[in-house]
């Protein structure tokens, strides 16, 4: 029996991208650096569901910095071309 690997469908998890890949694409195309965080914010504000996160802070009251305008245009971008929006 053979099987061809290019006509079987990607699972949903081979279809996204990882953050590195995801910081690399905006680092590359914008020159902006990011961090995980601005990812998961513009992820949230997109709609895509994240697994819950095992290291949360002991207090409710911490501060998360907003990401800026130009930095979320080119996260956006990058969820774009990965396709995941």
């Amino acid at each position: 029996m053979e099987l061809q690997i290019d006509k079987l469908d990607l699972t949903t998890a081979e279809s996204k991208a990882t953050y590195e890949e995801i910081k690399d694409y905006v680092l590359e195309s914008t020159g902006l650096k990011v961090s995980n965080l601005y990812i998961a914010q513009i992820k949230s504000k997109c709609g895509i569901i994240e697994r819950e996160n095992y290291n949360k802070a002991k207090f409710e009251a911490g501060r998360q910095t907003k990401c800026p305008i130009e930095k979320e245009a080119a996260i956006m971008d990058a969820l774009k071309y990965f396709q995941m929006i």
